[in-house]
């Protein structure tokens, strides 16, 4: 911008931009710094925490506003919003990866079931996702603990004009709800009493029927409960695509050196070469999405044919079925890690090779190796993780874990609803 003197007009800009900020609900980060308690405007906070990251996004866009309207900024900004976001990249480590979804996502919001709505982790996400216009979020829960929560996190959010509301304990569309749950489960041991009970307990299995139903485009869940738990609800309501054997589960780290996704995080225990060949190429399109361009390693304890067991073997194999399917795909196996992060040890190895510079998907032999080197990784670079991402299935839902932040919600909501986009335009993700 490069004002030339700190003026009037700046200072005020930037008090006014405080105010406005101390008169919001505190951020998570902020509050979690101070021990998560939830504090509001008043006598005992007058001015935003320290801690508060949004500080630098709101305040240094106000007083370049100020500085240009007064006539004293040299490199006059073309435009605040992309300054805005670009600050945005220092705070969340997503930021840029994320920057083509969430302005797809804005492009055409779409509604998005929270199946844990009361919990405080999604309200503080809905909050996020209403202020940047990323979805229509629908919140399923208790209208009372709902206000009360939205209350006291100081939270802005008004039933009716920034979520839709669906009452678990009475909603009108109860019966029709269970009857067409029990149709699908009677012969799975489901009795209509049953039905009723899981209808009325279950909010997983409301935001599923509410997706299968067209009645929401998109669902979050879990944030509470076991994870397969929840997966299972999902999938006793919604179908997989067409043409696919399981769903898997792909999951991201965002660190100093890039971002690496992982494959399969959370849901086969031990596919066979078939499921890993169909998930890693429904992998590749999600890469697309973020605008990265899929460099597949397909980990083992061998290099390139050097152990002859069943788990090398089966990486083979996914190497064989994907190149019939995707031949023009960078793709290479099996491997150590080491070789598909590092190309100077994968050359000396294997000179031969179709992968080029250090790989970005990391195909695992089973449930344990995908989900450890994902934990490890995200731990020890301090990485940022998004997350699980659930493919296979025909409608757009994504299971959560209880360890996931505010902006992981938020990042996934923005990804689901470019799904829902996707979806409603061409049918299932290419594959």
């Amino acid at each position: 911008m490069g004002a030339t003197t700190i003026n009037e007009a700046m200072k005020l800009a930037c008090v006014h931009a405080i105010a406005a900020l101390a008169r919001r609900e505190a951020s998570d980060v902020a509050a979690a710094a101070y021990g998560g308690k939830a504090v509001s405007f008043g006598p005992e906070y007058l001015i935003p925490q320290p801690f508060d990251p949004r500080l630098i996004v709101e305040l240094a866009p106000a007083v370049a506003k100020a500085a240009m309207d007064s006539g004293i900024a040299t490199r006059p900004l073309a435009d605040l919003k992309a300054y805005k976001e670009k600050l945005q990249q220092f705070i969340f480590r997503t930021g840029l990866l994320m920057k083509p979804i969430f302005e797809r996502a804005r492009s055409e919001p779409k509604r998005v079931a929270f199946a844990e709505g009361e919990e405080e982790t999604v309200l503080r996400a809905v909050q996020t996702i209403v202020d940047e216009g990323l979805a229509k979020p629908i919140l399923i829960g208790r209208p009372a603990v709902i206000e009360r929560r939205v209350q006291k996190l100081g939270l802005r959010l008004v039933a009716g004009r920034d979520y839709e509301l669906t009452n678990i304990d009475d909603d009108p569309r109860f019966n029709r709800y269970w009857q067409g749950y029990h149709e699908n489960m009677q012969r799975r041991g489901v009795t209509p009493d049953g039905a009723k009970a899981i209808m009325r307990s279950r909010s997983t299995v409301v935001a599923a029927t509410m997706v299968e139903t067209g009645e929401a485009d998109a669902l979050i869940c879990g944030l509470v409960g076991r994870y397969h738990r929840k997966l299972k609800h999902v999938l006793d309501v919604i179908p997989l695509d067409k043409g696919v054997e399981s769903v898997a589960a792909l999951t991201a780290v965002a660190n100093d050196r890039g971002t690496f996704f992982f494959l399969d995080t959370h849901v086969q225990a031990d596919p066979t070469a078939e499921q890993l060949a169909e998930a890693t190429l429904q992998a590749t399109y999600r890469l697309k999405l973020f605008g990265i361009t899929p460099k597949v390693a397909l980990l083992s304890h061998s290099n390139f044919g050097s152990h002859d067991t069943p788990s090398a073997r089966k990486m083979q194999r996914v190497r064989e079925l994907v190149l019939a399917r995707a031949p023009r795909l960078e793709i290479e196996g099996e491997m150590h890690a080491d070789a598909a992060l590092n190309e100077v040890i994968r050359n000396r190895l294997f000179p031969n090779s179709r992968l080029t510079g250090m790989a970005n998907l990391f195909v695992c032999p089973n449930l344990d190796a995908a989900n450890i080197a994902y934990n490890i990784t995200r731990q020890m670079t301090e990485g940022v993780a998004i997350g699980p991402i659930l493919m296979g299935i025909s409608k757009p839902a994504h299971v959560l874990t209880p360890a996931s932040t505010v902006r992981r919600v938020v990042n996934m909501t923005a990804l689901a609803a470019v799904e829902a986009q996707i979806r409603g335009k061409m049918g299932s993700p290419p594959v």
